[in-house]
């Protein structure tokens, strides 16, 4: 004992003593404060090909924190007192993965021995003194390791059982039953007979299976805390299981098929974490009794109503509750968006407000190609007759107006049909919504395959892709304008034909790539394409409701009732769950009423737009409840009406979270001042009075024309002036109102604040020479500030990718392609959808401030390096491409593949705004005329992956049978 704690303060006392003279030894061997790998093994005197080269490598790279290939002297120092001083149990928990030679998960006395051998030669290539083994032999060591662990005497060793990956289909038998966490992910397992055995259990990981049961066997694991289940096929728990895990606390049981959960559910008392998502459940009442709960997530599933007990105070512990894409109505889903808290507030609202109020609204979209009859169709069906609209009265921006039933509240959202609105249309559209799709039969043409791509696949592919689970009606008009009703009929039949193939190939062609991947997992190891599977089950689950056509003349006033009739029939059939009928407390309803009576009685301005504490005092005049209790229900009711399409609440953006606008139609006509078809014109016809509001000259003008329609740039100057224009026409005398929207020189307006963040608009940069000291972006480092918050020019001008026409500048600066190039190909199924590219664009343009940008192309600099984005398509598969210059020197491959990975982390988070999208990543082989390529692991673990770890290997070789070095196909830092 005393001689242990000499041993201990003669270490400290070293460690103190020797740090400076450890620095000079390490400036010495490396001057730059930056020690490679081959320095890091000469140091150890450990040969490269040696198993004590291996088991440095892992050390090395573990302790290279930054992850920069290099070590510096805090590095340097935990490394070595690992080697030198750390504990013989450390030292084999690190070495552990490096020697598991057989990959079974567990080491015997062999491996063990091998491990304890290197760790004794590299300490006696370095140190003299005696050491904490004392003068044990390798073999007295391993026998000591045995007698203390390997309690069954089966000659292996461990505490953690890793067998991932192994596509086993059945539990092996010969494992030892004493390990406390085993990880079984990623296999091919449908059944867990025997796993009963392993009562030692603490942890527990089948997630990634293909299991169908969960097994009764469970019931015997009484130490397990934590249980992971997810991603799997389990349709049905039996009773007796859970009430026999009172130790458990964590239960991941998401992407499954239950339908229902187990009565007794509610025994397993210890659970805090509980992930139902993905499943089919219509009913969570038997979570009701979880004392301890604190965080439960019941996201995409077939809920209505939520147990109002599982929220009452004292019941559970509950935090963090998240029930996303449930058709709800008692809450509503825009009281669940608000947390633990507004669930609470809403059912004691119930409670004090027996008298419900059942409220049924549908937002319906009007969409359709330019002068397809939507206008007509819509103020036809709100006044019930027919109602003429003139070319020069079409559409423009979004008309929205109110339809009142009996039975349901209509809000129609009337999209103008020019390209140039396409891109704001994501601004506005929204889930649970009916699509009306118009199509003018006149000008159909059964014969041309450009008409149904026009009039009809383009439309539906996109909302099959933004919202998948929608319902799209399609009405036929101007019938009375075709040869007699035999025509009508024909191009009819021709339309419903083509669609229902259209949606039957899509589903054959998601279910080839999910067949394709199996096969591929076959050969592959099966962790590489599991969430590409579960991604493509998701899309096979997603059913787009197609209904068939209408044809109807809108000059008929019988027609028009026809198709309201039939609109209100489609509404309330179950089949379709098209409308969710949403319970509010009487409280919620008199708050609402009290908005309304607000607008009418014009207590609220004109144009709508309100502080929400000023729309707070206003509201409290007319309804009989405390301040606080108002601010408890406002953010609730703010966030449903805009849903429905009432108000517009934009709550998440800081800066204009704080306002309310209470007519939409004011907010739109703002952005249609912008963006528009006839823009140019619109420039070209500014006055001079509104010229000199920005001290312009009428040769400005002119400059601001050619600007837009050669470059798509836009001056902040003439925004200001297009924008201060539409406000006039609708408000008369509100500088106060214009300088808020509009903006000033040095100060954002609403409506550019918008723009940008909805990706319509690019700011321009103060300057754009290159600069080599440019900020760089690092996959998965939250950037401090971005350079355009940094650089921007507050009276500069905004770029609009849709505006402009051609790649002229991109490809001058960037040349010819080459063929030893490093390419990344982003593959986007079925399609990439309209207007995509450009907001990709514009997210990776705002990481750095020097680029060039065309139509389909953008070129990026950092530093001295250069990515060439761009938008392509090779026999019918779309896919954007990452370019970037081979690099000549080592150092330099890290860096690129950085800038290349910060521009793939842009495209899969704009890509989850397309719910009906996949992905899958290539780098095509390098070698000229190959045809093959590489396939990148799930692109969903990337962020919790080690980038540049994900290929152990030095070189790769191609199906065609060429080889190249990994870092030319994917990321890794090649060894000096």
């Amino acid at each position: 004992m005393g001689q242990n704690q000499q041993i201990q303060q003669q270490e400290e006392e070293l460690e103190v003593n020797s740090i400076q003279d450890l620095y000079k030894s390490f400036i010495m061997e490396c001057p730059s404060g930056s020690l490679y790998l081959h320095e890091f093994k000469r140091m150890f005197g450990v040969q490269n090909g040696t198993p004590e080269s291996d088991y440095m490598d892992i050390i090395f790279r573990a302790f290279d924190m930054n992850q920069d290939n290099t070590m510096d002297f805090m590095e340097y120092v935990a490394a070595l007192h690992l080697v030198l001083r750390g504990k013989l149990e450390d030292k084999l928990r690190w070495s552990f993965k490096v020697f598991d030679n057989d990959n079974n998960g567990r080491l015997d006395r062999q491996e063990i021995r091998k491990i304890v051998k290197i760790i004794y030669k590299i300490k006696k290539a370095t140190v003299t003194e005696e050491s904490e083994m004392g003068n044990l032999t390798a073999e007295q060591v391993c026998d000591r390791i045995f007698r203390e662990i390997d309690v069954n005497s089966d000659g292996y060793s461990w505490e953690e059982l890793d067998l991932s990956g192994q596509k086993l289909k059945s539990l092996p038998q010969d494992h030892l039953t004493n390990a406390t966490r085993v990880n079984l992910q990623r296999n091919k397992l449908k059944r867990v007979i025997g796993i009963s055995r392993f009562t030692h259990l603490t942890e527990l990981n089948l997630s990634r299976n293909k299991i169908v049961e969960f097994s009764q066997e469970m019931k015997n694991l009484h130490k397990l805390e934590s249980l992971y289940m997810n991603q799997n096929n389990i349709r049905s728990i039996q009773e007796g299981i859970f009430p026999n895990l009172r130790k458990l606390k964590f239960l991941k049981l998401s992407t499954n098929r239950l339908a229902r959960l187990p009565s007794d559910i509610n025994q397993c008392t210890s659970i805090t974490y509980l992930d139902l998502s993905k499943n089919c459940l219509q009913n969570i009442q038997p979570l009701v009794g979880l004392q301890k709960l604190r965080e439960l997530l019941v996201k995409k599933n077939h809920l209505t109503e939520l147990p109002s007990q599982l929220f009452q105070n004292g019941s559970c512990e509950l935090t963090v509750f998240k029930a996303t894409g449930n058709p709800l109505r008692c809450p509503p889903e825009e009281v669940c968006d608000g947390g633990v808290m507004d669930i609470q507030n809403y059912f004691l609202q119930m409670e004090e407000n027996p008298n419900t109020h059942s409220d049924w609204t549908v937002k319906t979209l009007f969409l359709g190609s330019s002068m397809a009859g939507k206008s007509t169709l819509c103020r036809s069906l709100r006044e019930g007759k027919p109602v003429a609209v003139a070319v020069e009265d079409r559409t423009e921006g979004i008309e929205i107006s109110q339809l009142y039933t009996p039975e349901v509240r209509f809000l129609f959202w009337d999209f103008a049909g020019q390209e140039e609105y396409y891109l704001t249309h994501h601004v506005f559209i929204t889930q649970r919504a009916l699509v009306i799709l118009t199509i003018d039969l006149a000008s159909y043409s059964t014969e041309d395959p450009q008409s149904f791509k026009d009039q009809l696949w383009f439309w539906i592919n996109n909302i099959q892709l933004r919202v998948p689970d929608s319902v799209v009606l399609l009405v036929g008009t101007h019938c009375d304008q075709c040869r007699d009703q035999e025509e009508v009929m024909e191009k009819k039949r021709h339309i419903e034909e083509k669609v229902n193939t259209m949606l039957a190939n899509r589903r054959i062609v998601l279910k080839y790539q999910k067949k394709n991947l199996e096969v591929m997992e076959e050969h592959i190891d099966s962790s590489v394409f599991t969430d590409q599977l579960d991604e493509l089950d998701c899309l096979l689950e997603y059913n787009l409701k197609v209904l068939d056509l209408v044809t109807l003349d809108c000059k008929r006033t019988e027609d028009i009732a026809k198709l309201k009739s039939h609109i209100l029939m489609c509404i309330q059939s179950e089949s379709l769950s098209l409308c969710t009928e949403s319970v509010l407390p009487k409280s919620y309803e008199e708050v609402e009423q009290a908005i309304h009576t607000l607008v009418a009685l014009e207590e609220i301005p004109q144009h709508g737009i309100i502080l929400r504490e000023e729309l707070c005092d206003l509201i409290l005049n007319h309804v009989k409840m405390s301040r606080e209790s108002l601010h408890s229900i406002l953010r609730f009711l703010l966030r449903y009406l805009h849903r429905i399409g009432v108000i517009i609440w934009y709550e998440d953006i800081d800066v204009l979270s704080d306002k309310v606008f209470i007519q939409p139609t004011f907010l739109i006509s703002m952005f249609k001042s912008i963006v528009r078809h006839d823009l140019v014109q619109q420039l070209e016809g500014v006055p001079r009075d509104l010229l000199m509001h920005e001290g312009a000259l009428v040769k400005h003008k002119f400059t601001w024309v050619h600007d837009l329609k050669y470059r798509g740039i836009l001056q902040n100057a003439a925004i200001r002036i297009l924008v201060r224009r539409e406000i006039e026409k609708l408000v008369v005398d509100d500088d106060d109102l214009v300088r808020e929207v509009v903006g000033t020189k040095k100060e954002e307006g609403i409506i550019l604040t918008l723009l940008q963040h909805f990706e319509v608009c690019l700011p321009t940069f103060v300057g754009s020479a290159l600069n080599p000291q440019a900020p760089e972006s690092i996959p998965g480092e939250k950037q401090c500030k971005s350079a355009w918050e940094e650089k921007r020019d507050p009276d500069g001008a905004c770029l609009f990718p849709m505006y402009l026409k051609d790649n002229l500048t991109v490809c001058h600066k960037w040349g010819e392609d080459r063929h030893d190039d490093i390419s990344v190909h982003v593959y986007f199924l079925p399609e990439i959808p309209h207007g995509f590219f450009h907001r990709v664009i514009i997210k990776t343009c705002v990481l750095y401030p020097t680029h060039w940008i065309g139509r389909e192309q953008c070129l990026l600099c950092c530093g001295n390096r250069l990515a060439l984005v761009r938008q392509r398509s090779e026999d019918g598969d779309m896919f954007i491409e990452i370019r970037c210059r081979r690099p000549e020197k080592h150092n330099e491959f890290r860096p690129l593949w950085d800038l290349i990975l910060a521009v793939m982390s842009k495209l899969f988070v704009l890509s989850r705004q397309w719910p009906g999208l996949a992905q899958q990543v290539h780098t095509p082989c390098p070698e000229r005329g190959c045809s093959h390529y590489f396939t990148w692991r799930d692109w969903q673990e990337l962020s919790n992956a080690d980038l540049y770890n994900l290929v152990k290997e030095d070189k790769l070789v191609c199906q065609g049978g060429h080889t190249r070095r990994t870092e030319l196909i994917f990321p890794k830092v090649p060894l000096l």
